[in-house]
């Protein structure tokens, strides 16, 4: 033992020490290289989709400068009184928004109001009841609605709603209401067959797909083990839909009610063709009417750059921008979103 060289041995395991220790460090600087390209990866897509995010809050803020700053001219020469004078005579130039405004509230409230148990009706029947063929062929034929242009459902309302208005329906209300006090306000005129009534009917028709839409995904996410338990429990559909879905599903509800109103409210071409295009303000539901949105497409071409009148339907845009920022606080209160 005494005799035995052990530097051979020691001379012949080194090499493979060093290599063994160099693979290593080869494979750590291999794969610190793609953890430093993921690095870099992660760091340009933050940046690009934080660009994303900027750009859409620097597009709504130029929109409202760009209106704020148009209706400047408008609002320092009326004042505060323009949002609450109903006049809107160009030939003297004198402008108020309270006529517009009036029409763009109550012809979306009418279409959301149609529209909501519609929506909801045909939303649940999807979910619940209807077998799952005729679901998907409905639910098709509800997204291909959705996608037709708002022009074509203007042109709809005023070679069909209108004259059926103007020949059937306030005829019949005005023979057998007429002298009901509080009902008569609501149908007095002439039968021309445009007015708020028709354009709501028109609204409805638009946004009840998009409700649809939003709320049969809303009631198709709702756990399944919730409707069976209701009816394991000896619930009826009626009890299912207003003790459990209903609840449930009241955000998303909500949400689909927004999405419609938001609609409604900018919605131009097919209100124009039904509305009667009246700058006037009352509470008979048959008399033409004008909403903003119809008032500014009208008149916007004949306005000369600079002018008062175009000043004044510039400020009707920011106060339009104004009323939907409202309505969408409004349905963040009732969801009870503090965020």
């Amino acid at each position: 033992m005494a005799g035995v060289d052990f530097s051979v041995f020691f001379r012949s395991q080194s090499p493979s020490r060093m290599t063994t220790a160099q693979t290593a460090r080869t494979e750590m600087d291999s794969s610190a290289e793609p953890a430093q390209r993921r690095i870099g990866a992660d760091t340009a897509f933050r940046l690009f989709v934080g660009a994303c995010a900027l750009l859409v809050l620097v597009a709504l803020g130029g929109l409202v400068v760009l209106m704020g700053v148009g209706g400047h001219k408008a609002f320092s020469t009326f004042g505060l009184a323009f949002s609450f004078t109903d006049v809107w005579n160009p030939v003297a130039d004198l402008y108020g928004a309270l006529a517009p405004l009036f029409g763009t509230i109550i012809s979306t409230l009418i279409g959301v109001t149609i529209a909501l148990p519609l929506a909801f009706g045909t939303a649940f029947w999807l979910t619940a009841i209807a077998p799952p063929r005729v679901a998907a062929v409905v639910g098709t034929a509800i997204q291909l609605l959705a996608a037709v242009p708002s022009i074509i459902f203007g042109m709809w309302g005023f070679f069909t709603i209108v004259p059926f208005m103007a020949r059937h329906v306030q005829p019949f209300l005005s023979h057998n209401f007429h002298h009901v006090p509080g009902i008569r306000f609501l149908i007095h005129g002439a039968p021309f067959g445009t007015g708020l009534m028709t354009a709501g009917i028109v609204l409805a028709v638009m946004i009840a797909p998009f409700m649809t839409a939003v709320m049969r995904d809303v009631f198709a996410a709702m756990p399944a083990m919730l409707r069976e338990s209701a009816y394991g429990l000896g619930a009826t559909r009626w009890d299912v839909m207003w003790k459990v879905v209903v609840p449930w599903s009241r955000s998303g509800m909500i949400g689909a009610a927004v999405l419609g109103m938001g609609r409604a409210l900018g919605e131009t071409m097919a209100v124009t063709f039904v509305i009667g295009n009246v700058t006037a303000v009352g509470w008979s539901l048959f008399a033409p009417r004008s909403t903003v949105a119809s008032l500014i497409a009208l008149q916007f071409p004949e306005s000369p750059a600079g002018s008062l009148r175009l000043s004044s339907l510039l400020a009707l845009g920011f106060i339009l921008m104004l009323l939907s920022f409202a309505s969408l606080a409004l349905a963040r209160l009732l969801r009870g979103d503090r965020k």
